[in-house]
């Protein structure tokens, strides 16, 4: 297997689908780093060479922010959002989604398992 940005990366699959597979590497952007590295896009990760391999890996560190780097940023992000106390953060402490979607028939993902609630009783005489 090869190793690019500290992420093992399938050998028996398209380069680019291959780069996927890095955090913060999507489909439009393994295609760009396919362009600027001048590899076919339909090339299978064994069939590259050792040069090759190394002027990807030289490519995505200069050029773009994966793994733990952006991890860590991300994280840092939303820290600061809730530190701060703006909208965002405290939609991010409750727990609800945060992006404007809708929590009434919704956001199970988020919200977590559904409680159910006793329904009121009768007053008997």
């Amino acid at each position: 297997m090869a190793r690019i940005a500290s992420v093992n990366i399938p050998d028996n699959k398209r380069i680019c689908i291959s780069l996927t597979y890095v955090y913060g590497i999507g489909t439009n952007t393994a295609k760009q780093i396919c362009a600027i590295a001048k590899i076919g896009e339909n090339v299978k990760v064994k069939e590259l060479t050792e040069a090759d391999l190394s002027r990807l890996r030289e490519i995505i560190e200069k050029n773009f922010k994966v793994e733990g780097t952006l991890r860590r940023e991300v994280s840092m992000n939303i820290k600061k959002k809730k530190d701060i106390h703006c909208y965002e953060g405290l939609r991010h402490i409750r727990g609800l989604p945060v992006r404007g979607q809708r929590t009434h028939s919704n956001a199970r993902t988020r919200k977590g398992k559904a409680v159910a609630i006793a329904g009121k009783k009768k007053v008997t005489k």
